[in-house]
């Protein structure tokens, strides 16, 4: 199989039944690090000027497709990528089966005590699992030794399947590479402000919106707080041309 790139990110053409399998075949024998990362044009376009998260990016367990940017400029260039696959809803889709496996699962982040309450929520709603959530670290870019060191102590302690971290990208994810060590043999994944829509804090876009992939304007709309970062989709368009051409030539030439 040729391997194909989007902005220097390897994307591979995997159903949402494909995905789940694999994460499931995985906690049912864990061994070492298992990582999901979200491929999103912002994660992408982050990842063009940052060469560690590009490399925490590229050598994740698991990318799945978050975006419909991707989809589209997928299209563009003539990239197969299979279903996409948005953070909530695996995260979703993995509390489920968590209740069908009686797994543990932890949440960190969000905020205020988001992760805690949402996990008792979930406790009460899914009985066969066991849920815990942190507040965990309350300024992700200065993390403090004894903020990381209380995380780590419960994680050895409880031993989860699961961990969902809600820190926004890119610092969830490096956070979670950096210190890879303490979350062998389980599943962890960042989640960004999935906490926020799981939990009915903010409303997510209708189904029919999101089916349409147009979710970010919805999100926009409630949150114009997000033009900034959605300004990068401007930059994700251009890189994407550039890659078209640049592709274009590789072939003529």
């Amino acid at each position: 199989m040729i391997v194909k790139k989007i902005l220097g990110i390897t994307v591979l053409p995997q159903t949402k039944k494909n995905i789940l399998e694999k994460i499931i075949k995985y906690t049912e024998k864990p061994d070492g690090f298992y990582h999901i990362v979200s491929i999103n044009p912002e994660n992408l376009v982050i990842a063009q000027s940052n060469a560690i998260f590009k490399k925490v990016v590229e050598t994740a367990q698991m990318k799945i497709i978050d975006g419909v940017g991707i989809v589209l400029a997928a299209r563009l260039l003539n990239i197969e990528i299979g279903e996409r696959l948005t953070g909530v809803d695996l995260m979703s889709e993995l509390i489920r089966q968590a209740n069908r496996s009686c797994f543990r699962v932890l949440l960190i982040g969000g905020d205020g005590n988001l992760a805690v309450t949402l996990a008792d929520c979930y406790q009460r709603k899914f009985p066969e699992a066991k849920f815990l959530g942190l507040s965990g670290i309350k300024n992700i870019r200065q993390p403090k030794k004894e903020e990381e060191a209380e995380i780590f102590s419960i994680v050895l302690d409880y031993k989860p399947h699961l961990i969902f971290v809600a820190f926004g990208s890119p610092y969830q994810e490096l956070w979670l590479w950096e210190h890879q060590d303490h979350f062998q043999n389980c599943v962890v994944m960042g989640v960004g402000g999935a906490f926020d829509y799981l939990s009915g804090r903010i409303s997510r876009a209708p189904e029919l919106v999101r089916s349409f992939g147009f979710e970010w304007t919805y999100r926009l709309v409630r949150q114009p707080w997000r033009l900034r970062r959605q300004l990068r989709l401007i930059v994700f368009l251009w890189l994407i041309i550039k890659q078209k051409i640049t592709d274009f030539w590789k072939k003529v030439s």
